[in-house]
């Protein structure tokens, strides 16, 4: 891969060639083997990195003229800090592959004649001049070491995530890197839960649902409709629709219960997103026996002075208190004949809006999202537009 992103970028197969050993880190680039001074003027090693912004799955672009550098503060000739490069003290997270470059403050210093940067090569250039140019001539050192780092971290997605990077949540996007997450029930809002979470870094998502996709579905689900879809398994429909963007993802045309609940061995967090409220409750016994922590979703609407009324619900069930939760009543395990949610009725914002809330929950209890009050139990109520909760 690191190959084949050199032969089509040329600022990169520069880099390259003079001798720079250059990696790339999901989204960004790395230059090691920075030579530089300290206070003392004796000689330390650093790192250049910078922020990809991935246009395709092959060509990148810069995202500013700005630098991140793994090493102390660098010093000139006459042992005074190198003036002009502005920046700060900062900390940018890499993958465990890159672990040894701890990057620790940013450079900011525009080329005066363009104010911007023409690429990447340009760029690095310029600040291995201005950073690495006394220890080059004072030590004698280069930094075209010619050395090979090409190696590239694994990643679940089939195209780089520059969007982390770009936004320094590097760090935030591990918290779910090493999560195995079920999504039990790919109706409405399920589907709209998977959507979501396939596009975060987790490491495996199962998802399961017996039913097949048929025309109210289309009108309930995100993304793009085949015709070809109708008729097919939902967990098919799914598949060849995510298939493209990640590894990781594991859908199955089956309804998750006491004589298939192997399927759930080392899942380390479940949605339960289906309108029965018997199965619902087999399926929480089946979570709470493995000791799975999950969150239930639902909605109960009415039809009162000719519009539509009712709440969204997100519920929390941890590992160690999911009876406890269950025994609170939080969430109905029999059938309400009076929910008109169950007559397909077609309100993808209310599907949508419930699968957000459970997994801005799911990403506030692995520390994503910063959380006031860890509540357990979240009603959105349609007609005043409030979350109430406990």
């Amino acid at each position: 891969m690191f190959q084949k992103l050199v032969s089509h970028n040329p600022d990169l197969k520069l880099l390259v060639e003079k001798g720079y050993a250059v990696a790339i880190d999901g989204g960004y680039l790395l230059v090691r083997d920075i030579p530089y001074l300290d206070s003392t003027k004796a000689l330390q090693w650093g790192a250049f990195v910078a922020k990809l912004v991935f246009t395709d799955t092959e060509h990148f672009q810069q995202d500013d003229h700005q630098v991140f550098f793994a090493g102390s503060v660098p010093h000139g000739l006459d042992g005074r800090l190198i003036p002009n490069l502005g920046g700060g003290a900062v900390q940018i997270e890499l993958s465990a592959i890159n672990q040894d470059v701890k990057v620790e403050r940013s450079f900011s210093n525009k080329p005066k004649a363009t104010g911007a940067f023409a690429n990447f090569f340009e760029k690095i250039e310029s600040y291995v001049t201005i950073v690495a140019g006394p220890a080059m001539e004072l030590h004698n050192v280069t930094p075209y070491t010619f050395r090979v780092v090409e190696s590239m971290p694994d990643s679940v997605f089939k195209i780089h995530d520059t969007l982390s990077s770009r936004a320094e949540i590097t760090d935030l996007a591990k918290t779910v890197s090493e999560d195995v997450v079920a999504v039990i029930g790919l109706g409405g809002t399920g589907s709209y839960v998977l959507d979501m979470l396939v596009k975060t870094p987790i490491r495996e998502i199962r998802g399961f649902d017996g039913d097949m996709f048929h025309v109210h579905n289309a009108f309930r689900s995100p993304g793009q409709l085949n015709l070809a879809d109708l008729g097919q398994s939902k967990a098919a429909v799914y598949n060849h629709r995510y298939d493209s963007l990640r590894h990781g993802l594991v859908l199955k045309a089956e309804r998750i219960d006491e004589t298939n609940a192997e399927l759930l061995d080392g899942v380390t967090f479940a949605f339960v997103c289906i309108d029965s409220g018997t199965a619902r409750a087999e399926i929480f016994e089946l979570l709470a026996k493995q000791g799975i922590p999950f969150i239930d979703v639902g909605m109960g609407l009415q039809r009162k002075n000719g519009s539509i009324n009712g709440m969204l619900r997100t519920t929390f069930f941890s590992a160690q208190t999911a009876r406890e939760t269950i025994d609170r009543g939080f969430a109905p395990l029999s059938d309400d004949a009076e929910n008109i949610y169950k007559s397909n009725i077609q309100i993808a914002e209310l599907n949508a809006l419930n699968a957000c809330l459970a997994v801005i929950k799911y990403k506030q209890l692995r520390g994503f999202y910063y959380e006031e009050e860890p509540l357990v139990h979240q009603l959105f109520e349609i007609g005043d537009m409030k979350i109430v909760g406990e």
